[in-house]
């Protein structure tokens, strides 16, 4: 999926994921860990990849994937903007308490797998993977 860096774009996002989400079975938690780390994801490229700018490009990919038990979704976001080495790419201290800045704490938090890459060509993928693995009988 393409969309330009707006705001406005994200609910169209949010609202593909989870439908994907739960037809491939991920309860309502899971679903929401996941939407909740691709909106921060995509928020993160739009305020600090673009700084602000809402008419560049980002690409966003989701891939069903089957695992021992379960399932699990892998979510791509890739953008052309400023290149970030990913080891500094780091949540703040949860000790600083105010408003933004745990974005990447949350996708750490949500989600199984959390990668960042520089992108051929300039900007960054990010990566990401959660699995779900189906409960079954009673004990």
């Amino acid at each position: 999926m393409s969309i330009a860096s707006t705001s406005a774009h994200l609910p169209v996002v949010r609202s593909a994921l989870e439908r994907l989400c739960e037809l491939m079975g991920f309860d309502e938690t899971t679903r929401g860990d996941v939407v909740l780390s691709v909106d921060e994801a995509l928020t993160n490229v739009i305020k600090h990849a673009y700084h602000g700018a809402n008419d560049r490009p980002i690409e966003v990919t989701f891939r069903p994937l089957k695992i021992e038990g379960g399932v699990a979704v892998r979510i791509e976001v890739r953008d052309w903007g400023d290149v970030v080495e990913p080891q500094e790419i780091k949540s703040r201290e949860l000790s600083d308490v105010r408003p933004g800045g745990l974005g990447v704490h949350i996708m750490h938090s949500c989600m199984d797998e959390v990668s960042f890459a520089p992108a051929p060509g300039g900007g960054t993928i990010l990566a990401m993977v959660k699995e779900y693995v189906r409960r079954t009988g009673s004990g």
